[in-house]
């Protein structure tokens, strides 16, 4: 029997860890022969569709600048609050901000969780201290979006199109990143806090490793399920846009973060999106292969990404401002209504 931390690749189906989460491996993407990276494509995409979540393994991304990221993160926490100050009232779109909850000017309620959210691409946002930080998330953010650069060319893919296709309509080159540093401190017993409540990532793909305390949820099926990571493993979330311009096909996957009663958590996410000034909506071809057309209208991403930002999270409401809403189904209620 294979080890949890060893998935079997022997199954063309593709690979799943213990717990039934898929397991995409990176090198059989880039360095298969024909039929092994078509299997893995195949298998790629029924994880975007099915589960819109998955883990990657043999991504290239060392463990030891996992572990920088992470403790240059955890010395941040740890500075004296005058010298986190000038980034503690930032905006929702301002390039640096260090914080509580999601949006403090809009939670109603602080979630259990600190945070530190940089801009890194198209340009690297970076607080002074600590001094190593700024080294460290130039490299992490290099590295993390090359990754998730070679993902979203499978991915398109998998959905019957060119591989550049995605990254054409979204405008990839002049992508849109930031790296964002939690912890979530123990909430003690009885207390029953959350560190993120229900939604989905308003980016195209997150990448996210934690430090070893498991408190993170994905919803499948209407069930939640822990997230337990192979060790050095990514998890990989579908995001919002990724619903978009797939036309639905793959849906943003609804996760959540919990709040350890004994320990405390840390996680550090990398997320990608269009170029800010890209209007996404469906692939035109994906479009014309729906039954019902185009699922989502347009919309700048820039446009998008304010008002998720500056909203209480709720599930995946945001997407609500650019799903077509079917004259045809308007009229179908009404007329439930008046019978």
């Amino acid at each position: 029997m294979a080890r949890p931390d060893c998935p079997d690749f022997g199954d063309s189906a593709g690979a799943y860890s213990e717990n039934g989460i898929p397991v995409v491996d990176m090198d059989v993407l880039v360095n298969g022969d024909s039929d092994q990276r078509s299997a893995a494509i195949r298998h790629l995409g029924r994880a975007c569709e099915d589960w819109g979540f998955f883990m990657v393994i043999n991504h290239g991304v060392p463990e030891s600048l996992q572990g920088a990221t992470m403790d240059a993160c955890k010395e941040l926490f740890s500075l004296p609050t005058e010298e986190k100050a000038e980034y503690m009232d930032a905006a929702p779109m301002d390039p640096v901000r260090v914080g509580t909850g999601f949006n403090s000017a809009v939670d109603g309620a602080k979630f259990w969780r600190d945070y530190l959210k940089m801009f890194a691409h198209p340009e690297l946002h970076c607080p002074a201290k600590p001094a190593n930080l700024r080294g460290t998330a130039t490299e992490y953010a290099t590295r993390t979006r090359g990754l998730m650069l070679e993902l979203t060319t499978a991915i398109s893919e998998s959905l019957g199109l060119d591989g550049g296709r995605i990254a054409e309509a979204l405008k990839l080159e002049s992508c849109f990143q930031i790296l964002v540093g939690n912890h979530y401190p123990p909430a003690g017993p009885g207390v029953g806090a959350i560190g993120l409540p229900t939604h989905s990532d308003h980016g195209l793909l997150t990448l996210l490793f934690q430090n070893g305390v498991d408190c993170l949820q994905v919803k499948r099926s209407g069930e939640w399920l822990l997230a337990k990571p192979i060790p050095g493993s990514f998890f990989v979330i579908a995001g919002d846009q990724l619903e978009i311009v797939s036309n639905g096909r793959y849906k943003a996957a609804l996760h959540r973060a919990l709040v350890d009663d004994e320990q405390a958590r840390m996680s550090f996410v990398s997320l990608i999106g269009p170029c800010l000034d890209a209007v996404v909506e469906p692939i035109p071809e994906l479009a014309r292969e729906a039954p019902e057309g185009a699922e989502f209208r347009g919309i700048k991403y820039r446009e998008y990404m304010e008002h998720q930002q500056s909203n209480k999270l709720k599930d995946n409401a945001a997407l609500d401002i650019v799903r077509v809403q079917r004259e045809i189904l308007t009229r179908g209620l009404a007329q439930q209504l008046s019978d």
